[in-house]
């Protein structure tokens, strides 16, 4: 087996605001050193503790204008009134050395990465609080938003949830760690399927010589 070398895979979780997805993608970083996240850039600005590189690549709207026109994101959306966007180079060269590449982004950058040529790599999970009631207890327990700011998360939510159904995996968060669990079964099963083992055919070929 050690003449096998698995390509990586682009794991995508998205959730409405307060389902879980940032907790379980730091909890799968944490644990698992085969997966990399990947690192947005944004128009926006840093938030008190953001660090440029590690949370974000924070740049201006002309920056971000020439990294689109020049095909250098693979996927760009606009959110609460600012852009975000996935760098090409660094995902396709994580690929390329056998990684994974986490993906926080919403349903419009999914769609997005299901139409480019790195398609076949995609991974798509989303993840369901167990009630609406539920999301929005969440949402007002975090104390950092105001009425307004809920009120439009949970309007952006239901968008979002609407789009359940262009995903691969559907897990529902009404236990972390159960949710977290199902997470890893599917990344260890994906990482087994057989179009990833590189060298695969060569492998039985010189078993059966």
């Amino acid at each position: 087996m050690n003449a096998l070398h698995r390509r990586g895979l682009m794991f995508v979780l998205s959730s409405p605001s307060g389902a879980g997805k940032t907790t379980m993608s730091r909890r799968l970083l944490a644990e698992d050193p085969e997966i990399v996240m990947s690192v947005s850039v944004t128009t926006r600005p840093p938030r008190k503790g953001e660090i440029e590189g590690r949370d974000y690549f924070f740049v201006t709207d002309a920056e971000f204008d020439r990294l689109r026109d020049s095909d250098a994101l693979l996927e760009w959306a606009v959110v609460f009134g600012h852009r975000y966007g996935t760098p090409r180079k660094h995902v396709e060269e994580t690929l390329a050395r056998g990684r994974d590449v986490l993906f926080d982004i919403d349903w419009q950058g999914t769609q997005q990465l299901q139409q480019t040529d790195a398609a076949s790599d995609l991974v798509r999970v989303f993840i369901l609080p167990p009630t609406m009631a539920e999301l929005e207890r969440r949402l007002r327990g975090r104390g950092t938003d105001s009425e307004a700011v809920i009120a439009k998360r949970m309007q952006r939510a239901a968008t979002e949830i609407s789009h359940w159904g262009e995903y691969n995996y559907i897990l529902i968060n009404d236990d972390p760690d159960r949710c977290l669990g199902e997470i890893r079964a599917i990344l260890k099963a994906e990482r087994l399927r057989r179009k990833r083992q590189l060298g695969l055919a060569n492998f039985v070929r010189d078993m059966l010589a």
